[in-house]
């Protein structure tokens, strides 16, 4: 089916599903079940399922859009979401659903397979190794060891595994500002994690304060925003920061063991290296005997448009040893992989540990990531993304030209930062204005958006892959007014709390 093909029966399918939502709403509350709460066909109100959540669930697991009052998805069809009321919402923000809510042919898949066969991967099955395959496929040589898991931080985790048993050190350079995941190997890393928690004592290591003398935190290469901000040398100026990181554990007599970088990094704010950052960074890594990681887990698939994965975007191409990968692989089934070369396999036999993981590869997820891949390759979602998210940044830049309030537009493909600022000179971030404009965005205008960067300032577009032109048209128009209802609330905008998304 042609991407054009999908447009024109996109509004028919929401039509279908909003109904059905709304008949399944109705019929379940007005069929006077008086079963527990927890019984699988009784209907629950908003309210009801919000309350269960409180009690059960622990705090510390957030709900977005929170101070809104939340939303309670039932249903999702291409790039848009429905609520318990019918209500559909373009989803700007869901990079887990690729190739689209509820995608047919990913539907189909896992349908099929479930229905004859799911177990663990010490069994042969068809459906794991050609997965493996085409994954190594879209990936270049020498990397072609495969390792399915669940999610993007086991895939992290594992990767970090890998590192030290090739290298024999854990010691690990890692990047301001970066997520990798939630394991407690992978938090170490995640320095957007760690710095924001009590759950580690940081100790200095360099300039930085980290979770322990193995790991090394080194400047975001942020242009916008960052110390370093001219295209052309800042590249190399922060790979400086990398090099004295290499240099820090070689005079201590110690190897380096990884530099952890995310392809793009989308919880900093929509960061993609400068030009000769990757290259002079990843020279000075090899010779200190370290191998370079890379975190594909949220701009994967053909997402930045210019290249199947983002740390292919760019002029330069530097070769990971480690790629990990997540998120958007099953579209929404738990499906993540870490893909490395033979010789860091081999290391890691030598530890004289099996790697075994009970449900990662299973064959109802890989069922679920060939489809993906299908979709993606029949309909052409790569160049998509570069034509759509170059319409829309375009749109963006224009916009930038009339307001203040527009201070960054960047990214590749449908993976854009629209960064929010008070003052085009000082680049005083606007945090208030940008919660306020998300909410307004929800409320009124029912699109989905997602807020972060350092300084909660950034709205971060990764939707699903069929997102459209005349979706970014909408966008565009719907946040004008939100712009001018941001204008009529003066400076009451200011005592906004930050939207959770």
């Amino acid at each position: 089916m042609k991407r054009s093909d999908i447009y024109t029966s996109l509004p028919l399918a929401l039509a279908a599903t909003a109904l059905l939502v709304i008949l399944h709403k109705r019929s379940k509350k007005n069929n006077g079940s008086t079963k527990d709460d927890s019984s699988t066909d009784r209907y629950m109100t908003r309210a009801e399922v919000l309350e269960l959540r409180q009690k059960h669930f622990m705090k510390s697991v957030s709900i977005s859009y929170a101070n809104s009052g939340g939303l309670m998805v039932m249903a999702g069809s291409g790039s848009r979401l429905i609520d318990d009321e019918g209500t559909t919402y373009l989803d700007t923000r869901n990079n887990v659903a690729h190739v689209g809510h509820g995608n047919p042919h990913v539907v189909k898949a896992i349908q099929e397979q479930v229905s004859v066969l799911n177990t663990n991967t010490r069994y042969l099955h068809p459906n794991a190794v050609k997965l493996a395959k085409r994954l190594a496929d879209k990936l270049p040589d020498p990397l072609e060891v495969v390792v399915f898991v669940n999610s993007g931080s086991e895939a992290n985790d594992l990767a970090l595994r890998l590192a030290r048993a090739h290298t024999g050190s854990n010691n690990t350079i890692v990047v301001d500002r970066a997520y990798h995941g939630h394991t407690l190997s992978v938090l170490e890393v995640s320095p957007y994690k760690y710095e924001h928690s009590n759950e580690f004592k940081l100790v200095p290591n360099g300039q930085y304060g980290t979770p322990g003398k193995h790991i090394y935190k080194v400047p975001c290469p942020d242009i916008y925003r960052g110390d370093y901000r001219n295209p052309a040398t800042a590249g190399e100026i922060y790979s400086a920061y990398v090099k004295d990181a290499c240099k820090h554990y070689q005079k201590a007599g110690k190897k380096v063991g990884a530099f952890f970088i995310e392809g793009g990094m989308s919880v900093a704010g929509v960061i993609l290296p400068p030009t000769n950052y990757l290259r002079l960074s990843v020279e000075a890594v090899r010779a200190a005997g370290g191998i370079y990681i890379a975190d594909e887990v949220q701009t994967g698939f053909g997402r930045p448009g210019s290249s199947y994965w983002a740390f292919q975007h760019g002029t330069e191409e530097v070769v990971p040893d480690i790629v990990t990968v997540g998120k958007p692989f099953g579209n929404g089934m738990p499906l993540a992989a870490v893909i490395t070369t033979r010789a860091i396999a081999d290391s890691f036999q030598t530890m004289g540990v099996e790697y075994f993981n009970t449900f990662g590869g299973n064959p109802v997820c890989c069922a679920a990531g060939l489809a993906v891949l299908d979709v993606i390759e029949k309909e052409d979602l790569q160049q998509h993304a570069l034509e759509v998210g170059t319409y829309l940044k375009s749109l963006f830049l224009k916009l930038k030209e009339e307001t203040e309030l527009v201070g960054d537009v960047r990214g590749s493909g449908l993976f854009i930062g629209i960064e929010l600022v008070r003052d085009s000179k000082t680049l005083e971030p606007a945090t208030a204005e940008t919660s306020f404009i998300c909410t307004q965005l929800k409320d009124k205008h029912k699109i989905l958006t997602s807020i972060d960067g350092a300084d909660d300032n950034v709205l971060v577009v990764k939707p699903p892959m069929t997102f459209f032109k005349k979706d970014a048209d909408f966008f565009v128009k719907c946040f004008k007014l939100a712009m001018k209802e941001l204008e009529a609330m003066g400076n009451e905008v200011l005592q906004m709390k930050k939207t959770p998304t």
